[in-house]
């Protein structure tokens, strides 16, 4: 079998990690498409940077109650969130194992908290942690991991649910958003998942999950057919089930590596047909999308758009830009897609939702921002361009681009004036 050479390589690791990163490229240009994608897999990095001191939930419980206290836990998880979040970003730059942390930022949105609803950046960083742990792992394990996740208790109000006032958020949100999609279930299944749910709360002191039979729903349901005295995890067991819960999953992953066009449902159920079969193994997903001829299609090169952490993210991972004065968490927030700070239970929609007016005037002014400096090489020999690949402009336009530039080539030479004119080239924006 053939090696993939530099421009499938470019489109694995492109499609695949965070940045073009040449080195990569010029590992996996020498392999196999299946020895690249098995080392994709295998390549998991747990290692984590220290994280920052938040506070536990015994101190949050302890200040609710008056309007001031309130006012003071708003000030702590302001000023925790945002340490929670440059924590992350500082690993996304560093990180060994980009394809792991890209599969945690998928999770990440496909179960979306903030941490301006739940307050509490100790159970994000927690459910962050479960995230990564699974995002490789098995998907059938993550949903009810998910389910008892104390920041997902908390961000969909599940920790107060009970018997007597059944909190319907959790339930309506796995089914429309975590398994079946709206349109293969009633309003019914909802309330009958709901009052599975009821019971599930945190205990004051350490902030884990717990299940308080006293407030749990004992009586029968009816759930998508089936009757029975279910519980949560009984609800769950039953959507793995149902084959849409697979093809939910499958059509999102169109989404993230082919295109933002429609899914070709033919495709996407055979993956999901494949998800099942293995029993939710996510790995099994991965290599079934992947190894498919939609991946590799020359008409889905540049078919996705960057979301704010791969154009940023991956600029910085993949050329030697200096970003020590650049608040990215800020920044990010302002580009639509802060981490642990999700617009609403939906998460980021991405796609061609990451691009209007007033987002590619915040995204060109970024990379404006991070490219900036002294374009003059003869003269700024300390720049980007004396770190910059051997390489030709031909083989850098191939390198930074998935397709050909729409803007003229600056007149001047000059290897870093040319990176700086496809970074902030149209084309830059889609991988």
């Amino acid at each position: 079998m053939s090696t993939l050479g530099f421009t499938d390589a470019r489109h694995l690791v492109t499609r695949t990690g965070l940045g073009c990163e040449w080195n990569t490229i010029q590992r996996y240009q020498n392999l196999t498409r299946q020895q690249a994608i098995d080392h994709l897999l295998k390549n998991r990095d747990m290692s984590l940077p220290r994280a920052p001191g938040m506070s536990p939930w015994s101190r949050i419980v302890s200040l609710k109650g008056n309007m001031r206290r309130k006012k003071m836990i708003m000030r702590i998880s302001k000023v925790e969130g945002k340490k929670l979040q440059d924590w992350w970003i500082q690993h996304l730059l560093k990180t060994r194992s980009p394809f792991l942390e890209r599969m945690t930022l998928f999770w990440h949105n496909h179960f979306p908290s903030s941490i301006a609803k739940t307050q509490q950046a100790g159970f994000l960083h927690q459910q962050n942690l479960m995230l990564r742990q699974h995002a490789l792992g098995n998907y059938g394990q993550m949903l009810h991991a998910i389910a008892k996740d104390p920041a997902m208790l908390v961000y969909l109000d599940g920790y107060v649910s009970t018997k007597d006032e059944p909190n319907e958020n959790f339930g309506r949100e796995l089914l429309e958003l975590f398994t079946l999609g709206i349109g293969h279930y009633s309003e019914n299944d909802m309330r009958e998942a709901a009052r599975a749910f009821t019971g599930m709360g945190l205990d004051d002191r350490s902030g884990k999950a717990v299940f308080r039979a006293n407030d749990h729903d004992n009586g029968v349901k009816t759930f998508l057919g089936t009757r029975g005295n279910f519980k949560g995890e009984d609800i769950i067991n039953i959507l793995l089930q149902h084959p849409r819960t697979a093809e939910t999953i499958a059509e999102k992953m169109w989404h993230e590596f082919v295109s933002i066009s429609r899914p070709d449902t033919r495709i996407t159920k055979q993956w999901a047909q494949d998800f099942r079969a293995s029993n939710y193994d996510i790995p099994t997903l991965l290599k079934a999308v992947l190894n498919s001829a939609v991946f590799w299609a020359p008409q889905n090169r540049g078919a996705l758009i960057k979301s704010p952490i791969q154009l940023t993210i991956g600029t910085l991972r993949a050329l030697p830009y200096n970003s020590a004065h650049t608040d990215l968490a800020h920044n990010l927030n302002i580009m639509g897609q802060g981490v642990f700070a999700h617009p609403s239970v939906k998460g980021w929609e991405g796609g061609k939702n990451w691009i209007s007016t007033q987002s590619l005037l915040r995204r060109n002014s970024m990379m404006t921002n991070l490219t900036r400096g002294n374009l003059n090489e003869h003269r700024n020999r300390g720049g980007i361009a004396q770190k910059l690949p051997d390489i030709n402009p031909q083989q850098l336009r191939d390198w930074l681009l998935a397709i050909p530039p729409l803007l003229a080539p600056p007149q001047k030479p000059g290897k870093q004036r040319l990176a700086r004119a496809f970074i902030l080239d149209p084309a830059y924006q889609v991988t």
